[in-house]
């Protein structure tokens, strides 16, 4: 277990489904109170297993709605698996959907040490990170304007500089990142290929075979929920080829 940094075991995920259209929360309530909702199960993952060694970088494949978001979120720890168990062997920092914990009516200063207290960061340590994260998001003209005028790029520019002030033990990057411009982009890039390189365990998605051959050496393909590949990443990227 020494060598190994996510261990997933037989994890599924069941969600209910409402099989009625509710306009509101009123009927919402007055359905639940004559019990007239009905739902029906859907299993976005099906007794998913596999190992992450430390230092790997271990792909994720799978096309939408295979249900790479929901494996994510669940060793994340945002879901609770409905069965199975997700074990960690070090810190985790999720590069998922950044900037969503942040609050629309604080500046990027209060977010970054509203977003680093969330990470479970002393004050201290995101003031000693400060100029850090500011430069890095090259947001210094916008320090004090309240988040809710960003843009979706400027959000995540300050998202992923913030998650990735600290090296984690641990890190799940969903795609190559897509944040800001290609410049900004490339710099995300190179922040985690130094990550890499300092041996940090990666969980990568994409839908991009060659990145996956490129960065990985082991990857998991998912189809329906369920595990239909697994191993060498030429092989798992021939089975995804093949659709």
């Amino acid at each position: 277990m020494d060598q190994i940094a996510v261990s997933v075991s037989g994890v599924s995920m069941m969600f209910n489904l409402s099989k009625d259209k509710i306009k509101g929360l009123k009927e919402y309530v007055v359905k639940a109170l004559k019990r007239q909702l009905f739902f029906e199960e859907f299993w976005a993952l099906k007794n998913v297993s596999f190992t992450v060694n430390k230092g790997e970088v271990f792909g994720v494949m799978g096309l939408n709605g295979a249900g790479k978001s929901t494996l994510l979120k669940i060793i994340a720890g945002v879901f609770r698996p409905t069965k199975g168990s997700v074990v960690l062997n070090g810190e985790l920092t999720p590069l998922l959907e950044l900037g969503a914990g942040f609050d629309p009516e604080f500046s990027a200063k209060d977010n970054i040490f509203i977003n680093g207290a969330m990470f479970g960061h002393p004050t201290s340590y995101m003031a000693a990170k400060y100029s850090e994260i500011m430069d890095f998001a090259e947001l210094w003209e916008f320090e004090h304007v309240a988040v809710k005028n960003f843009s979706s790029g400027m959000v995540g520019r300050l998202g992923f500089a913030i998650a990735t002030s600290v090296q984690p033990d641990i890190l799940i990057v969903d795609e190559i990142l897509g944040v800001g411009d290609y410049k900004f982009q490339a710099k995300c890039e190179e922040r985690i290929h130094n990550m890499i390189s300092g041996g940090v365990t990666v969980l990568l998605v994409s839908h991009n075979i060659k990145t996956i051959k490129e960065m990985c050496s082991r990857a998991v393909l998912l189809k329906k929920g369920e595990v239909v590949c697994l191993g060498d990443v030429d092989e798992v990227c021939r089975v995804y080829g093949e659709g």
